[in-house]
C-alpha cells in the first residue's frame, strides 16, 4: 500500500495522533514506532514523505536516515526535542530535508508536510473510489454508482475518518475524540449517524460491506466490493 506520510516515533501516542490527525485532512498517513518496524514497513509499503524522530531508542534517527538514504531518495523530515544546532546541521548534512522542533503544533507540521508533498510533486490523498463509491474530500461530496448522497457535515467527517483508517479498526472513543471532539459524546448518538451513513451508501445496510461492526472493538471501513 502507498501512503502519503510514515510517521516514525517512539512516542506512540504522538505518532498516532499526528497519524489521525493528517489522516483526517487527506494526508493518507501512517505510524510506526522504531527503526525496526520502519525497516519492515518499506519491505511491502511505500511512503511519499517520512516524519523521522531523531531519538528511536536503540538506533538514532540519524543512523536510520543514512539507511534510507541507500535506497530512496523521498523527503526525510527530521522530528526532535532536542534545541542543538549540531543536531540541525546533522539532519541536513545527512539528506534531511527539514527540522521540525517537538512539541509541535499538528496545523503547523500538516501545512509544512503539504508543502513538502506539493514540492516533491506528489499528491495527497484528495477522494476515494472504488468503482462504486466515490468520496471527494475537498468538495465535500459523496456519490454511490455516479448518483450524489446527501450527507450532513458531521456525517460526512465520520466517513472520511473511518476511509481514511481504511482496514483497521477504530475505537468508539477515538471517533468521540477525533470527529466529535468530545470524549463523553454517548454510544447512541455514534450508532445512529453510522445507520444513517449505511442507509446512503451501502448496498445492503443490515449487512453492510464497506463500514463493519467489529464487536468490542468499533468500527472498521472495509474498502472495495
Amino acid at each position: 500500500m502507498k501512503y502519503d506520510c510514515l510517521v516514525v516515533d517512539d512516542e506512540k501516542m504522538l505518532a498516532d495522533s499526528t497519524a489521525q490527525y493528517f489522516n483526517l485532512f487527506g494526508v493518507k498517513t501512517i505510524a510506526v514506532y522504531s527503526a525496526a518496524e520502519c525497516r519492515d514497513f518499506f519491505k511491502q509499503d511505500k511512503a511519499c514523505l517520512v516524519l523521522l524522530d531523531i531519538n528511536l531508542g536503540g538506533i538514532s534517527g540519524f543512523e536510520l536516515c543514512k539507511e534510507l538514504r541507500e535506497k530512496t531518495d523521498i523527503p526525510i523530515l527530521f522530528i526532535s526535542a532536542r534545541t542543538s544546532d549540531d543536531d540541525k546541521i546533522a539532519a541536513f548534512g545527512i539528506g534531511g530535508d527539514d527540522y521540525v522542533q517537538k512539541p509541535y503544533s499538528l496545523s503547523v507540521l500538516l501545512a509544512k508536510v503539504k508543502v513538502v508533498l506539493k514540492r516533491y510533486g506528489k499528491r495527497t490523498s484528495k477522494e476515494y473510489s472504488d468503482g462504486s463509491l466515490l468520496v471527494d474530500f475537498d468538495a465535500m461530496q459523496v456519490f454511490i454508482n455516479n448518483e450524489p448522497v446527501k450527507l450532513t457535515q458531521l456525517e460526512f467527517k465520520l466517513l472520511s475518518y473511518l476511509i481514511q483508517n481504511e482496514n483497521r479498526v477504530i475505537s468508539k472513543q477515538e471517533l468521540f475524540e477525533n470527529v466529535w471532539e468530545d470524549k463523553f459524546t454517548g454510544d447512541g448518538t455514534l450508532n445512529v449517524h453510522i445507520r444513517k451513513i449505511r442507509e446512503a451508501i451501502e448496498r445492503n445496510p443490515g449487512n453492510p460491506e464497506y463500514i463493519i461492526t467489529v464487536w468490542g472493538g468499533g468500527y472498521k471501513f472495509s474498502g472495495g466490493r
